[in-house]
């Protein structure tokens, strides 16, 4: 087992992750040392979300058996691309002589984002049309978090909608638009086509999941005040350990046995809906969250995915309908009765701008990717990669 190269590389993931982050004291901010600090500690948050983009997402989602490689080579580019992009439009054309970790981090939500939005039409584009997909996204997504969290265009006013780890913003956002782009790319021969996986293709993407789930309160933390941190992390975490708990328990229910494919993804939904209230809600409350997000998106799974393919006539390759658009508006949604003096009608006013936005952004830039042609054989590395087994 040791010699097990999943093993050491999971091993070294778990050690990674307890690197210890410096915390908060008195005697640090009465210094004057706590913006130096705080710096330090995002630092550390923002390398955490490096390793889910990158590890986690990316072996998330080799599980179709032909398609690893480029997967895992889609998902480095699609965060190369997205980055650089994100930080020069937000720094106003200025350089980036004036960037910082926070912008680093907004940047890799952004990037989180884009991710999920290719899970939709993973295994369908050409190389070079992920790169296209994600210049096309990163303004999309700036636009509507600049409307949704920043007042823009003054439909909602700055603050009026509580996002704090992306429910809305981040993650349904992401899957509505991938489901844009699915809905005007899907064609009849990838109906037709079977996406295949295997045990061995399943076993990594359950280590991109379990790579998810360690760094997800990282995630969802990465932004709040020294204060929320600690009942933010542990919020996160009990989310998850619902979602998880109730995933296998509703996948038995539904399927007579487990799929491993509701547990490498529904397992996941409880941090996802638990991201717009996960620094204000209860320890109970996140709990309920997760157990409720773990339900919705394994009834997805197992009952929805195959109804959507037929009504809306496409391929949602990743299952993100179910992952992250579902659980994140659920997330959206499930804040209102958590905090009291939020505005209902903002919330709901962000939910539903989100919504239409992704959409119709996603659909545009679906019309846009076939200029550059369509991929060969779909979900196989054989057609743009060396030596790939056909």
């Amino acid at each position: 087992m040791k010699n097990n190269p999943l093993f050491k590389f999971f091993a070294l993931i778990l050690l990674f992750s307890a690197m210890p982050v410096l915390s908060y004291s008195a005697e640090v901010v009465n210094s004057g040392l706590a913006p130096a600090i705080t710096n330090d500690q995002q630092y550390n948050r923002a390398i955490h979300i490096m390793a889910m983009l990158l590890v986690g997402f990316g072996f998330l989602m080799v599980f179709v058996r032909k398609y690893g490689r480029s997967a895992l080579t889609a998902t480095f580019l699609l965060v190369s691309i997205c980055l650089p992009v994100y930080m020069m439009i937000s720094s106003n054309g200025s350089g980036m002589n004036d960037t910082d970790v926070r912008r680093l981090i907004l940047a890799e939500f952004c990037g989180a984002s884009l991710l999920i939005a290719a899970g939709a039409v993973l295994g369908r584009l050409k190389m070079q049309q992920y790169l296209l997909l994600g210049l096309l996204f990163v303004p999309c997504y700036m636009f509507n978090e600049w409307i949704v969290l920043n007042g823009g265009l003054g439909l909602i006013r700055q603050g009026g909608v509580l996002d704090t780890g992306g429910s809305i913003v981040i993650h349904a956002f992401g899957a509505i638009f991938g489901l844009g782009v699915a809905l005007t790319m899907t064609t009849k021969q990838e109906f037709e086509k079977t996406i295949e996986s295997d045990s061995v293709s399943d076993r990594y993407s359950m280590l991109g999941s379990m790579i998810l789930w360690i760094f997800w309160p990282s995630f969802c933390a990465a932004l709040v005040s020294p204060e929320q941190m600690p009942a933010t992390v542990v919020n996160v975490v009990l989310a998850l350990c619902g979602s998880t708990i109730t995933t296998y328990i509703v996948s038995v229910s539904l399927r007579k046995k487990a799929s491993i494919a509701d547990i490498a993804n529904a397992a996941l939904a409880g941090g996802v809906a638990i991201g717009s209230a996960c620094a204000n809600a209860t320890h109970s409350e996140a709990m309920i969250i997760g157990v409720l997000a773990g339900a919705l998106s394994t009834f997805g799974f197992a009952v929805i995915q195959s109804k959507q393919q037929k009504w809306m006539k496409l391929i949602d390759t990743c299952g993100v309908t179910n992952l992250h658009g579902l659980p994140g508006l659920m997330g959206g949604i499930a804040v209102l009765p958590i905090v009291a003096a939020l505005d209902i009608n903002q919330q709901l006013l962000g939910i539903v701008i989100t919504i239409v936005l992704a959409f119709a952004s996603g659909m545009i830039v679906g019309k846009i990717l076939p200029i550059m042609g369509r991929k060969t054989e779909a979900y196989e590395d054989a057609d743009e990669f060396l030596d790939a087994v056909e």
